[in-house]
């Protein structure tokens, strides 16, 4: 199940996404799925009319895994870790599918990053490998924006990957996904320049979210970022950046100077 977050009528919904191929619906729910379930309610819309925005916003968190994929890693001159490791990205990182990211002043070298992102359903702590299924909520597509020149000169990745803009997440979360096998591209100005599998990641979807959940509390709408394939690269003013995780769909941003 498809589950957006959108704007229509000068209002702010939750709905569920149906169809395909240009041809799709958004159904929309009552309450906040997050706390009150999914509930479709009778209203429908054109997916036409109305304007997708950032399927979640963090309550609380975004968590990053670096060098999660032996190749990203290496084309970076680093070794792949023998543990996760981890860093945040705070809540107004994020931007939805169509949104523009301006980049930071303070940097020069910024890089795309295609990710699967796992978006958290309900409070836990410490959950075992074998229970992870039953506290997320679904997966989105992210784009771990980096400003590389920051992240080489500073003791911590704060401003690096924590800048306005820095995590576009969308179009919405797929709540049914075996992320064992999933492809993950990047395409910048429509070429390919990122082309990997999950299969091919360090350590897997379960692994990380009980790891995570041993470092911290993660509650309803927080977000993991599971790593990037090799790939990245540099993004310039009037760029536009692709993101596609198989399964989900597509989200895509353009890059401008303030």
């Amino acid at each position: 199940m498809r589950i957006a977050r959108f704007t229509a009528e000068d209002q702010l919904f939750y709905g569920r996404v149906d169809g395909e191929d240009g041809q799709e619906t958004v159904t929309v729910l009552a309450g906040d799925p997050f706390y009150t379930g999914i509930n479709p309610t009778e209203k429908t819309l054109p997916m036409a009319d109305v304007r997708l925005v950032a399927p979640i916003i963090p309550r609380s968190k975004v968590i990053g895994v670096a060098r999660n994929w032996n190749e990203h890693a290496s084309e970076l001159g680093n070794e792949a870790p023998t543990s996760p490791q981890f860093f945040l990205k705070p809540n107004t990182s994020v931007v939805g599918p169509g949104d523009p990211v301006t980049l930071p002043d303070t940097s020069e070298e910024v890089s795309y990053e295609a990710e699967l992102a796992v978006v958290i359903g309900r409070m836990c702590k410490s959950v075992p490998v074998e229970r992870v299924p039953e506290v997320i909520f679904g997966y989105t597509c992210g784009n771990d924006l980096t400003a590389r020149d920051l992240q080489a000169t500073d003791l911590q990745w704060t401003r690096a990957k924590g800048f306005d803009g820095s995590c576009p997440l969308g179009p919405w979360i797929e709540t049914d996904l075996d992320t064992e096998n999933l492809s993950v591209r990047s395409w910048v100005d429509g070429e390919l320049k990122q082309d990997g599998s999950t299969s091919d990641m360090i350590f897997g979807v379960a692994d990380l979210v009980s790891r995570i959940s041993d470092a911290f509390t993660l509650l309803p709408g927080d977000v993991i970022l599971t790593g990037t394939p090799a790939g990245v690269g540099l993004v310039e003013d009037g760029q536009e950046v692709e993101i596609e995780v198989g399964g989900i769909g597509a989200l895509v941003n353009r890059m401008r100077r303030a």
